[in-house]
């Protein structure tokens, strides 16, 4: 059937698997609201909700930069430049995405759906940024950043300034690994008009900023520890961290770019099931 081969495609465009980056980020917080395993019913949701919202975004985006993608050698082949798909299929699925997404924070509690909008207008906004500021990524950090106070109020029903650290080690988390893929645009970005830090700082100093990002992160992280009385492994994942970003900025160099997908896909994503699985199990033996 024609429309599950798009679909298909669509799921490759938008690399859903992807969703790993954040989404143990979002168990976090929900465990760290319940001060342990939250109810069945809301993980599931919460994955339901993590899952579209970013297939939404990511969608979205592609549909955003569809003449940009077009306009870049690197991103020429891309669904939609090439023609595989068409505006008005990804348009409905980015609605659908959405419409789950939404379906998802009503099963959850009611502020969870009074929040959802404003959820998804800051997912969705992060396609723009580029357009008009250097600090762009950022804007796609703070969209997985909310990630784990969303958990937290879809699990408690209210919010706690203090999951407000796990955000904003997630957004510098996010800020700085974009940092680090944008520098292979550095050119592209410079002549098309677009913004990046790697486009206006030049590639060398934007992987410093970088590394000062994930330094940020790596405070806010221990901070974090501290205000919610965590335990030696809490600890120690913070420690895991630490050592894997170390070995991540080993990977990438201003006059080597090589390994950038490396560091930008794999290693991110065993970042993010590291910390989870050291905070987790730190709350569970308290349990």
């Amino acid at each position: 059937m024609g429309w599950l081969h798009n679909l298909k495609i669509t799921l490759e465009m938008i690399k859903w698997e992807h969703s790993i980056f954040a989404l143990p980020f979002a168990l976090c917080g929900a465990m760290l609201a319940a001060g342990g395993r939250p109810a069945w019913h809301q993980v599931a949701w919460i994955i339901v909700a993590m899952v579209s919202a970013r297939s939404a975004a990511m969608a979205f985006n592609r549909l955003a930069d569809a003449s940009i993608d077009a306009a870049n050698p690197r991103t020429a082949i891309r669904a939609l430049p090439a023609g595989l798909l068409t505006p008005s299929f990804v348009s409905t699925f980015v609605l659908v995405s959405c419409g789950i997404f939404v379906v998802a924070a009503w099963q959850l509690n009611r502020l969870t759906l009074m929040l959802s909008p404003v959820a998804l207008a800051i997912v969705l906004f992060y396609s723009y940024s580029k357009r008009f500021t250097r600090w762009s990524h950022l804007f796609l950090g703070l969209a997985l950043g909310v990630a784990p106070a969303a958990a937290w109020i879809a699990v408690r029903g209210s919010l706690d300034p203090r999951i407000l650290l796990l955000t904003a080690a997630v957004t510098f988390w996010v800020g700085g690994f974009d940092v680090i893929y944008a520098c292979q645009d550095h050119d592209f970005d410079r002549n098309y008009g677009l913004h990046s830090l790697p486009r206006h700082l030049g590639i060398k100093t934007a992987l410093l900023l970088a590394r000062l990002f994930h330094l940020v992160m790596l405070g806010l992280l221990v901070a974090l520890v501290i205000v919610f009385g965590l335990g030696k492994l809490a600890v120690a994942g913070v420690i895991a961290v630490a050592a894997l970003l170390l070995y991540e900025h080993t990977m990438v160099r201003h006059d080597d770019l090589s390994k950038l997908n490396a560091a930008f896909f794999t290693m991110n994503g065993v970042i993010a099931v590291v910390f989870f699985v050291f905070v987790a199990g730190d709350l569970l033996i308290r349990v």
